[in-house]
C-alpha cells in the first residue's frame, strides 16, 4: 500500500510530466493566420493538428475519490491483516466452525466501502449534471463543446452566464464583466479590456467577449490550485486514529506473545515433533488461533463502522453526503469553524437593502417608476435586478432611450417620456462637485459594508455616453448580499455550543464584516485586511485569536490560517464552495462543501450539503455526538476482553497450558457479551458534548479489569486441574461460562444507570447465553457439556467474586479519574 506522501509526489510528477510535454508540443505549432483570426477563429485543420499533439483542455481529473483508493484504504489495514491472517489460516486447516469470527472482517470492508462508493456515485452524479459547454468560433462558426475539447489558441465566445473554461486573453469586449469569486471570493464582477487575461473557472455576468485561450489542462489556474486539493488523504479521526494506535500496540506485541502461545501449545501436546507425527499439531493451532483474536478487539472496529454507516445514511435523508465514514464524527470534535462568505453564508445573489429619499415626498412616485424601470431592464445587472421585486408594484417609466451599465462607465441611464433623464450608478462616478452632503450619506452606508448607489435625475440627454448637465440627486439606495436563510439559526447553535467562528472571504473587509453581522455574529471593528496578515506562522495564530472577520484573503492564506489555528490546537472546520476555498478544505480537520460549489471543491471535501442548507449541520454534530459517545460506552466491553485474553496468552504460554476454550466458544462469548449488546447501544440516541482523551478513560477501567478476570481465569483453571477429575469439555464450558458471567457484568457497569432499552438489552444477553449453556443443538455446535455439581459451584463462586472485583474496579478508577462522586459515562459525565 502506497503512504499518502508517496501518492502525493506521483500526483506533482505526472502533473509536472503533463505541463513539460504540453510545452514541448507548442513548439511544433505551425503559425496561426491573425488577419482572419478574430473573425473565424481556428480552421477545424488547426483543431485536428492541435488534438494530434494533445494541446486539448482535458485534465486527469475526478469529481470523486476513485474506486481504487475506496477499496485501499478500506482493504489494507492491520486490522485486516492480522484477524484476515488467522481466518484464512482455520479456513485452510478446515476448521470453518472456529473461523466464525471471519465474518467480522468481512463486514467491515463491506459496510465502508459500499458506503463509500455510494457517495462517490452521487457526487459522479452531480458533477455530470453540472457538466458545462464551452461555446467556441471555428470556420466562422460559433459552436458548443465539451470544455475538454477545447484546444490551446481556441476562440472562446463568452456571453452572460458562460463559465470560463481555460486561461485566455481578451480579444474583444464589449462591457465583459467577469466574476471570479469562485478563484478569488471577490465576488465584485471585474471589468475585463482587450489584452486582459481570464482565468479558467470565471464566469461572465455581463457583456460580451471573444478570448484567445493561452493555457489549456493542467497549466490552466483552476487545474493548478486544485492539484494539491485532490491529493487523498485521510480525514481526521480520534475515534479511528485511537483504534489504529490500539490494533499497532496489540500487532507489536502479538509478535512475542504468539512465539510464546504457539509453543505453548505444541509443548502441551508433547513438543513440535511430537505433535507434528501424531497429528495433534492441528489442535494445537486452532488453540494458538484461539488466544491471537481473542486478543484483538475485532468488534470494536465493526461496531465503529456501523455506527458511522448509520448515522451516514440518516444524514444523507438530510441531504447531507458523507464521503468518508469517520468523516461523521469530525463536526462534534471540531472547537473552530471557518466560514467563507461568497455562496455559503450567503445565496451569491445581491438582495435590495434600503432606499433613503434625498426629495420631497410628492416625487417619490416618480422616482419609484424609474427604479421599477431599472429593475425590470431585460440588460439590468445582478444589482439592478435586485431592484424588481420591491419596485415591481410600480409602473415602469415609457423609455425613450437608455444606456446599459457598464463596469466602467459604473452608471446605467433611462430617459422617460417626460424627457427626463434618470442615472443609477456608483456615487462617485454620478454625483457632480458640490454634493459633499449626499457623498457623506453615502460614505456612511458604505462603512456599515452596504453596496451604494445613487438614483440621480436630470433634464438633459446623455450623448456618446457622457452624463448630462445639472445632475440632482434624488435617492440613495444600499444593497447588500442575501444571507442564507438558515444561516443565523445555525451560527447561534454553534456559539451556544461553544465553538468560535471565524469567517474568511476574499471580498471587502466591510462587506465581510456587514454580511457577518446580518448572519448573527457580533464583534468589534470592520474586519481586518489579510493584505495586513503577517506571513510567521505563530503571528498569525495570534492575529486570529484576536481577530474573527477577515476580507481580502487569498487561497493560499486561507490554508495557512487553517493551519496556523491548527497550530494551537484547534480542531478546524471549513466550509466553502469555490476553488479558491478547495486548499484550506483539505488542510481542514473537516472540510465542508456547499452543493452548488465547484466539482473540485466538492471533491476534496468530507462532507457536502446536497442542497446548501445549513440547517443541517446541528444534526451533522448530533450524529457526531452519538456516535463518540456510544463507541466510547462499547469500547470498555471489548478492550476488557483484550486485556484479560493477553494475562492469558503470557501465563498459559509460560505454564505450557492447554488454553481453555476453543475460538467457537470465544465467539459464542463475545455474541453475548460484547458483539449484539454493543451493537444496540452504539445505535441509542447520546446527546454527551464530546470530551476529548476516550481512549485513556476506556483503558484506565479495561486494563485493570481485564487483568483482575484474567487472573480469576488462571486460578479457575489451575483449581479444575488440581481435582485432576474434569474432562476437557467441562473445563472449557466452566471458564467460559465464567467469562459470560464476568463479561455481562462489565455490560451492566456500563449500562448504567438503567432506561427501558438497556434494561431490556441487558436483559436479552442474559437470556441469550441461557439458551447457549442449556439447549443441546447450541451446546453441541460450541462444545459445551452440562457441569456436575462441584464444578458448577467452583465456577459460580469464581463468577461471584469477578462481579466483586469488577464493581471494585470500577469505583476506584472513578474516583482516581474524576474525584468523589464523578461518575464515568456519557449521561452521568455531563451532568458535571
Amino acid at each position: 500500500m502506497s503512504s499518502p506522501n508517496v501518492a502525493e509526489d506521483k500526483a506533482a510528477r505526472r502533473a509536472r510530466l503533463a505541463t513539460d510535454r504540453l510545452r514541448e508540443a507548442r513548439l511544433e505549432l505551425p503559425e496561426i493566420d491573425t488577419a482572419s483570426y478574430a473573425t473565424e477563429g481556428l480552421t477545424q485543420g488547426e483543431v485536428d493538428v492541435r488534438v494530434q499533439l494533445r494541446l486539448t483542455n482535458a485534465v486527469s481529473s475526478s469529481s470523486s475519490r476513485s474506486i481504487v483508493s475506496i477499496l485501499r484504504a478500506n482493504l489494507f489495514t492491520l486490522f485486516n491483516a492480522v484477524v484476515g491472517g488467522s481466518f484464512i489460516i482455520l479456513l485452510i486447516l478446515g476448521q470453518w466452525r472456529d473461523a466464525i469470527f471471519g465474518v467480522i472482517v468481512i463486514a467491515n470492508i463491506g459496510i465502508g466501502v459500499v458506503q463509500e462508493f455510494r457517495s462517490k456515485r452521487t457526487l459522479d452524479r452531480l458533477a455530470l449534471i453540472s457538466a458545462p459547454l464551452a461555446r467556441v468560433r471555428r470556420d466562422g462558426t460559433t459552436l458548443e463543446v465539451a470544455t475538454d475539447q477545447v484546444v490551446l489558441d481556441e476562440l472562446l465566445v463568452l456571453r452572460t452566464g458562460d463559465q470560463v473554461p481555460a486561461d485566455a486573453t481578451i480579444v474583444s469586449s464589449e462591457g465583459l464583466d467577469l466574476d471570479e469569486s469562485l478563484l478569488t471570493g471577490e465576488s465584485d464582477p471585474v471589468l475585463k479590456n482587450v489584452g486582459d487575461e481570464v482565468l479558467s473557472g470565471s464566469s461572465v455576468v455581463a457583456g460580451f467577449g471573444l478570448a484567445r485561450v493561452t493555457l489549456v489542462g493542467p497549466e490552466s489556474y483552476a487545474s493548478r490550485i486544485t492539484l494539491e486539493a485532490k491529493r487523498f488523504s485521510l480525514v481526521s479521526s480520534e475515534l479511528r486514529n485511537a483504534l489504529a494506535r490500539l490494533i499497532k500496540w496489540i500487532s507489536w506485541a502479538l509478535i512475542p506473545l504468539v512465539i510464546i502461545v504457539t509453543n505453548g501449545q505444541m509443548q502441551n501436546v508433547g513438543g513440535w515433533q511430537a505433535a507434528w507425527e501424531s497429528g495433534l499439531w492441528l489442535e494445537a493451532t486452532v488453540r494458538s488461533v484461539a488466544s491471537i483474536i481473542s486478543m484483538i478487539p475485532q468488534g470494536l472496529v465493526l461496531i465503529t463502522s456501523i455506527a458511522f454507516a448509520v448515522a451516514a445514511v440518516k444524514l444523507a435523508r438530510r441531504q447531507v453526503l458523507v464521503q468518508e465514514l469517520p468523516a461523521v464524527e469530525g463536526l462534534a470534535r471540531v472547537d473552530v469553524v471557518c466560514f467563507d462568505k461568497t455562496g455559503t453564508l450567503t445565496e451569491g445573489s445581491i438582495e435590495f437593502n434600503d432606499v433613503h429619499s434625498l426629495v420631497p415626498e410628492s416625487e417619490a412616485h416618480s422616482w419609484s417608476r424609474a427604479l421599477a424601470w431599472f429593475g425590470a431592464d431585460e440588460n439590468a445587472n445582478a444589482t439592478a435586478l435586485a431592484l424588481a421585486q420591491h419596485f415591481s408594484a410600480h409602473a415602469p417609466v415609457t423609455a425613450v432611450a437608455s444606456t446599459p451599465f457598464s463596469s466602467a462607465r459604473k452608471w446605467s441611464a433611462v430617459q422617460d417620456d417626460a424627457q427626463t433623464t434618470w442615472i443609477l450608478g456608483a456615487p462617485e462616478m454620478v454625483l457632480e462637485s458640490g454634493a459633499d452632503d449626499v457623498r457623506d450619506l453615502c460614505r456612511e452606508r458604505a462603512e456599515l459594508g452596504l453596496r451604494t448607489l445613487v438614483l440621480a435625475s436630470s433634464p438633459g440627454t446623455i450623448k456618446d455616453e457622457q452624463l448630462p448637465k445639472k445632475i440632482r440627486a434624488v435617492a440613495i439606495l444600499t444593497f447588500g448580499e442575501k444571507v442564507r436563510g438558515d444561516a443565523r439559526e445555525t451560527i447561534e447553535y454553534f456559539l451556544s455550543q461553544g465553538l468560535k467562528l471565524k469567517v474568511i472571504s476574499g471580498d471587502n473587509p466591510r462587506t465581510v464584516a456587514a454580511v457577518a453581522r446580518t448572519a448573527g455574529l457580533t464583534f468589534d471593528g470592520h474586519g481586518f485586511d489579510a493584505r495586513e496578515l503577517p506571513e510567521d506562522l505563530d503571528e498569525l495564530a495570534s492575529v486570529l485569536q484576536s481577530h474573527d472577520i477577515f476580507g481580502r484573503v487569498t487561497p493560499e492564506q486561507k490554508k495557512l490560517m487553517v493551519i496556523a489555528l491548527q497550530s494551537r490546537g484547534h480542531v478546524v472546520a471549513m466550509t466553502g464552495d469555490g476553488v479558491n476555498d478547495a486548499l484550506a478544505l483539505k488542510r481542514a480537520d473537516l472540510g465542508i462543501a456547499m452543493g452548488s460549489g465547484s466539482a473540485a471543491t466538492k471533491a476534496v471535501s468530507r462532507l457536502v450539503l446536497l442542497d446548501g442548507s445549513f440547517s443541517s449541520l446541528p444534526g451533522v454534530v448530533a450524529e457526531g455526538r452519538r456516535v463518540i459517545a456510544n463507541v466510547e460506552r462499547v469500547s470498555r466491553l471489548f478492550l476488557t476482553k483484550t486485556a484479560w485474553a493477553m494475562v492469558l496468552a503470557i501465563v498459559f504460554g509460560v505454564m505450557l497450558w492447554a488454553f481453555p476454550f476453543l475460538p467457537r466458544q470465544l465467539s459464542a462469548n463475545d455474541l453475548f457479551t460484547i458483539g449484539l449488546p454493543a451493537f444496540a447501544l452504539a445505535l441509542l440516541p447520546n446527546a454527551r458534548r464530546y470530551q476529548p482523551g476516550f481512549l485513556k478513560r476506556a483503558l484506565s477501567f479495561c486494563i485493570p479489569t481485564g487483568v483482575l478476570i484474567g487472573a480469576l481465569v488462571v486460578g479457575l483453571d489451575a483449581v479444575q486441574k488440581s481435582f485432576q477429575t474434569f474432562t476437557v469439555a467441562q473445563t472449557q464450558t466452566s471458564v467460559s461460562m465464567f467469562l459470560a458471567l464476568a463479561g455481562m457484568w462489565v455490560l451492566v457497569t456500563l449500562s448504567r444507570p438503567f432506561n427501558r432499552w438497556r434494561f431490556l438489552i441487558v436483559a436479552a444477553m442474559y437470556l441469550g447465553f441461557a439458551v447457549v449453556f442449556l439447549v443441546p443443538a447450541s451446546q453441541d455446535f460450541f462444545g459445551f457439556v452440562w457441569l456436575d455439581g462441584s464444578l458448577l459451584w467452583v465456577t459460580l463462586a469464581f463468577g461471584f467474586v469477578g462481579v466483586l472485583a469488577i464493581e471494585f474496579t470500577d469505583r476506584i478508577v472513578q474516583r482516581i479519574m474524576f474525584g468523589p462522586r464523578k461518575h464515568w459515562g456519557p449521561e452521568r459525565t455531563s451532568r458535571h
